[in-house]
């Protein structure tokens, strides 16, 4: 199993190795500059070696950087696109310092703005970014679909996708919660079945490259956001052991943003979904 989650590389990048070492973990995920704004702090001098030999020395199989929670691609607002476009480069390009394999992002809102004109704006602005070609491979993150965000449907992802001229180099990262908020029912046997099928008829399953593990506070098709612990929430403990073993995600990597409401969390988290693995 690849399991990983979401951790800080304040002070120096390799400290989210060394902790996601401490924890057991063969995977982790990193914000690679400011998650809520657009400046980026350079390397220090050896860190980048320092964090690439230590991921090698560690055996870890799967890095994922996250883009800032700012991205907003379908905005109509000209300086926040060129702002977002720029840092998902730049996501990229530290990616690819790193040696990380993926760079997930969030898509953003219409704002009002008409739903084919937001996603050809979408695809326009992945074009840009995507005529350099980078290491890493860009996945764009489904939604819980509140107000005007874009990519809650795998219909709307596929249209993204399919608009743009560098579509084999597009992957999806599938956020459990989000899924579920979104209306399609991960938790149940069935309904986890009609999700994979799903996806698979709009997208095709050989884009899944990564899964945001995340239980939600939330009642199906609720179209909110609210990450929780690991079999606590509405998918609960029988829906991500069914996850867990599915043969189409089984091998994929798995990043826990589970929240930490008190010391040990973490720790609690990835030991509820591992011992799913043994359950298969």
């Amino acid at each position: 199993m690849i399991v990983g989650m979401h951790l800080s590389v304040a002070g120096r990048y390799s400290n989210a190795i060394a902790k996601a070492h401490s924890l057991g973990c063969n995977a982790l995920q990193i914000f690679a500059q400011n998650p809520k704004g657009w400046s980026a702090r350079s390397f220090a001098p050896g860190e980048v070696d320092e964090f690439r030999k230590l991921a090698s020395d560690y055996g870890v199989e799967a890095i994922v950087i996250h883009t800032p929670y700012l991205i907003n691609l379908a905005s109509p607002n000209g300086r926040l696109v060129r702002n977002s476009r720029d840092a998902i480069r730049n996501s990229l390009e530290r990616a690819d310092i790193l040696g990380a394999q993926y760079v997930a992002t969030h898509i953003g809102s219409s704002r009002g703005r008409d739903l084919d004109d937001a996603i050809r704006a979408v695809s326009e602005g992945l074009d840009e970014i995507l005529e350099t070609r980078f290491a890493s491979q860009l996945l764009l993150e489904n939604t819980a679909g509140s107000g005007n965000i874009i990519g809650a449907s795998f219909e709307e992802l596929a249209r993204i996708i399919e608009g743009s001229e560098f579509s084999d180099r597009l992957g999806v990262c599938l956020d459990t919660a989000h899924a579920y908020a979104a209306g399609y029912d991960v938790a149940s046997g069935d309904g986890l079945e009609r999700t994979v099928e799903e996806f698979d008829r709009h997208l095709r399953l050989e884009r899944l490259k990564v899964i945001h593990t995340n239980d939600t506070r939330v009642a199906l098709g609720s179209r909110i956001d609210r990450h929780w612990h690991i079999g606590q929430g509405s998918i609960g403990i029988d829906g991500f052991r069914r996850i867990a073993g599915h043969p189409v995600l089984t091998n994929l990597p798995f990043i826990l943003e589970t929240p930490v409401t008190e010391d040990g969390d973490d720790e609690k988290n990835l030991e509820a979904f591992r011992a799913l693995f043994s359950m298969r």
